[in-house]
């Protein structure tokens, strides 16, 4: 394990930077060839409280009842993954299905890979646990919700608030589907119309993790559910007893696209496995060698 150095900062209730830290994480390296490397941050073992509670100010019915999740160690990728990143792992052997060298509609080796399918994400997965001999595969949805809070129980990991100064999100008005660009009293902010290159705000979650809000909707492991009633407490993906692999499936984080509303930590979406959009990525989970 290395270590790296990174800011996390805290926003007050208007959107401006109240507190700024450095912080150090421990994280791992795979190397993918041609100098491209995929950075895994270590998340430690520890417990949370997932979902949203009663009295949140936007509540939804999918983000609840709140329980206690336990959650063993595990390094997750640093960043979404990068289209350079995904080119080097598609040009591997195929497990299951093929993957295009290059599906993203905005280009840019540094912009995350986008108009990805779940399994699509699920074959990158298998192409490099095939390579590396190292086990990989997509978060569990509550492993996910775990690494963006960062030990927080706010609505974002910035704190109360967001803004589109440490974000990419549609921080506009829309009046055609009638959302606001402001949360709370933040102020509104502008929207890019586009993805941007991860890790170009420089602010990390206090786990060193980057965009964990907005830029691009991430791909979970587990099929979806309306709500939290019988899920699983130990941090595990939540999985149907006779999962085909084409149910619905969770998608967690945001995106360049949406509105601020669906950047929170605990909001979660489910769609059709095989759903291509280019404001849907992921990012991985290194669970250690095979």
């Amino acid at each position: 394990m290395k270590l790296f150095n990174f800011d996390v900062i805290i926003l007050n209730e208007q959107g401006q930077e109240s507190k700024r830290e450095q912080r150090q994480a421990e994280y791992l390296t795979e190397d993918l060839g041609n100098n491209i490397t995929l950075e895994m941050v270590l998340i430690k073992s520890g417990s949370f409280i997932m979902g949203s509670p009663e009295n949140k100010i936007e509540p939804s019915d999918s983000e609840s009842p709140q329980r206690r999740v336990n959650i063993k160690q595990f390094c997750i990728g640093k960043y979404p993954v990068t289209q350079a990143q995904w080119k080097a792992v598609a040009a591997l052997p195929q497990i299951n299905k093929k993957l295009l060298p290059d599906p993203s509609y905005f280009k840019g080796d540094k912009r995350p890979v986008e108009h990805i399918s779940w399994h699509d994400a699920v074959e990158f997965c298998d192409r490099l646990s095939c390579h590396t001999k190292s086990q990989y595969r997509l978060p569990s949805e509550a492993e996910w919700e775990y690494a963006c809070r960062a030990r927080t129980n706010t609505p974002f990991h910035f704190g109360e608030t967001i803004t589109t100064d440490v974000a990419n999100y549609n921080g506009t008005d829309d009046e055609e589907y009638q959302f606001s660009g402001s949360y709370t009293q933040g102020l509104k902010g502008i929207y890019r119309k586009e993805t941007t290159v991860v890790g170009s705000f420089g602010i990390a979650n206090a786990f060193g993790l980057y965009d964990m809000h907005g830029n691009v909707l991430e791909w979970c492991a587990d099929c979806w559910h309306k709500n939290y009633q019988g899920a699983p407490t130990d941090g595990s993906a939540w999985i149907e007893p006779n999962d085909n692999q084409n149910c619905d499936r969770l998608m967690r984080g945001g995106t360049w696209v949406g509105s601020k509303d669906i950047c929170g930590c605990a909001y979660r979406l489910g769609n059709w496995s095989r759903h291509l959009g280019f404001h849907i990525g992921f990012r991985v989970v290194y669970a250690g060698a095979v």
